[in-house]
C-alpha cells in the first residue's frame, strides 16, 4: 500500500511540476522573437491602416490565432472583424427654426449620408444641452449615433460650439443622423438641411476567444494594437524608411498572443477571454472603440491592454505599471496573484499625461469596466517613440518575456472567476 501511495505522490508532483514549466514552454523567448520580429519585419511595411502592410499583419495574427485553437467571436469561422468609418467633407447646411434661419456656423450635422433634410415630422428626437451641463460629456453621449437627433445647444456654449466638428472627422457607418444647433430657441416648427461627400473606409481588428467553461458570458480581454505609422521615404534616416514599431505596438500584440497561446493551453479559465489586436490607434483609438462598442459593458469583468513593454520600465527589470491604478482595485488583485514572485506592478508614474484615457482601454473605462493598460514605456525618455529606429533589435526581449508571463500569473484569480475587480466610477465623466 505504501509503494502505491509513494508513486501516486511522485505521480501527482511531476504533474504539478509538468504544469508549472508549461508557462516557460510556451512563453518562451524563442516565441516572442519570433512573433514580434515577424510583426515588426519590413515586410509589414509599418502595419500603417489602409495599407497592404498591415493586411498582411492581420493575416498573421489571425492564423496564429487558428494555430493557438481560439473560436471565432460571433461563430463566423472569421477572426477579422471588420467594419466602415465614415469620412464627410462639409459642403453645406441650413436650417429654419420656426421661420428664423440659422447661421450655417451654428448647425453641425453628424451623419453618414450625403443629403440630409429633416422636418418636425421626420422623427427625430428633439433634445437639448443646457446652461450648466457638462458638455463634452452631453455632447459625446448624443453624437454615437444610436439615434436620429436634433440636438439643441444653449448660446453659453457659443464658445466651444465649433469644437463638434471633431466629432465628423472619422464615424462608424450608420443609417442614423445626428443635428446640433446653438440656439436658445425650443422651436414648434423646423427645416434643417445638409450636404456631405462621404468616404468609406474598411478597417479590421482581428479577434478570437477562448470560451470559459463555468462563466461563458462573463469576459476577459486581453489586447494590443497592431496598426503603427507605416513608411515616410521623404523623411528616411540611413536609406531606413519604415516605422517597424516594435514596441508601439508590436510588443503589446505579441503579449496578447502569447496569453492566447498559454490560456488555449492550460484550458482552465472558467471566464471567457477574449484577445483582440486592435487597428488604427495611431489615428485615434478607432479599432479598439467599434469593438467596445459590440459588447455588453456589464459582462466585462476585465480588461488587460498591453502596450509598448518591449524596454526596462524607470524601476528596471522585472516591473511594469498599471494606468488608473487608483481607478479600480484590479492592481492589488494583480499584485496579490504575484505574491511570492519577484515582478512587481507600480502606479502610473506619468498621471499628468492621463495615459488611462488615451490608450484602447479607455472606451471600456468610460463605461464602467476595470480596463487598465500595462505599459513599460518611459513617458519622458524612450528615444526610439515613432521614430524609424523602433525596431526589434532594440527589445529587451528576455525581460519582456517576463513580463507576459507575469502578466499571465497576475489574472489567474480574474479568469478563474475567484477575482472580480471593482468598477470605474464614472460618475465624474458624466
Amino acid at each position: 500500500m505504501n509503494k502505491y501511495i509513494s508513486f501516486f505522490i511522485v505521480l501527482t508532483l511531476n504533474f504539478q511540476a509538468a504544469k508549472a514549466q508549461d508557462i516557460h514552454q510556451i512563453i518562451s523567448t524563442t516565441e516572442v522573437a519570433r512573433v514580434v520580429g515577424v510583426l515588426a519585419s519590413d515586410e509589414m511595411e509599418g502595419r500603417k491602416t489602409f495599407t497592404k502592410g498591415i493586411d498582411k499583419a492581420a493575416a498573421f495574427i489571425a492564423d496564429e490565432f487558428k494555430q493557438t485553437g481560439l473560436q471565432t467571436l460571433n461563430g463566423n469561422g472569421n477572426f477579422l472583424q471588420s467594419f466602415k468609418m465614415v469620412r464627410p467633407k462639409f459642403v453645406a447646411a441650413s436650417a429654419v427654426l420656426d421661420l428664423l434661419p440659422v447661421a450655417t456656423k451654428n448647425i453641425i450635422a453628424i451623419s453618414c449620408k450625403p443629403e440630409l433634410l429633416i422636418n418636425e415630422q421626420s422623427g427625430y428626437e428633439l433634445v437639448r444641452i443646457v446652461k450648466g451641463d457638462n458638455f463634452s460629456s452631453e455632447a459625446r453621449k448624443y453624437s454615437n449615433l444610436s439615434k436620429n437627433r436634433v440636438v439643441l445647444v444653449d448660446s453659453s456654449f457659443a464658445a466651444n460650439f465649433g469644437r463638434l466638428t471633431q466629432l465628423k472627422s472619422q464615424l462608424f457607418l450608420s443609417d442614423k443622423s445626428v443635428v446640433f444647433i446653438l440656439t436658445n430657441q425650443i422651436p414648434v416648427t423646423y427645416t434643417i438641411q445638409a450636404k456631405h461627400i462621404i468616404n468609406e473606409m474598411s478597417l479590421t481588428n482581428v479577434v478570437g476567444i477562448l470560451p470559459g467553461k463555468t462563466l461563458p458570458n462573463e469576459y476577459v480581454i486581453f489586447s494590443g494594437h497592431y496598426d503603427h505609422l507605416g513608411v515616410n521615404s521623404k523623411n528616411a534616416v540611413n536609406n531606413d524608411s519604415i516605422y517597424n514599431g516594435a514596441n508601439d505596438d508590436a510588443a503589446g500584440t505579441t503579449a496578447m498572443m502569447l496569453l492566447a497561446k498559454y490560456y488555449a493551453a492550460t484550458r482552465d479559465n472558467e471566464r471567457s477571454i477574449i484577445f483582440a489586436a486592435f487597428t488604427a490607434e495611431e489615428m485615434g483609438g478607432y479599432g479598439a472603440t467599434y469593438f467596445s462598442q459590440q459588447l455588453n459593458p456589464a459582462e466585462v469583468k476585465a480588461m488587460f491592454n498591453i502596450e509598448m513593454i518591449g524596454t526596462e520600465s524607470k524601476w528596471g527589470k522585472n516591473s511594469a505599471y498599471i494606468t488608473g491604478f487608483d481607478k479600480t482595485d484590479m492592481g492589488k488583485i494583480l499584485e496579490q496573484n504575484l505574491a511570492g514572485t519577484v515582478f512587481k506592478f507600480y502606479p502610473d508614474p506619468y498621471p499628468d499625461q492621463n495615459l488611462f484615457y488615451r490608450s484602447d482601454n479607455a472606451t471600456l473605462a468610460r463605461l464602467g469596466v476595470p480596463a487598465h493598460t500595462i505599459s513599460t514605456s518611459k513617458m519622458d525618455s524612450e528615444p526610439n517613440y515613432h521614430q524609424f529606429s523602433d525596431e526589434v533589435s532594440t527589445l529587451d526581449i528576455p525581460n519582456m518575456t517576463e513580463i507576459i508571463k507575469s502578466i499571465a500569473l497576475s489574472a489567474k484569480s480574474i479568469i478563474s472567476g475567484k477575482s472580480t475587480p471593482s468598477r470605474v466610477d464614472t460618475s465624474s465623466l458624466k
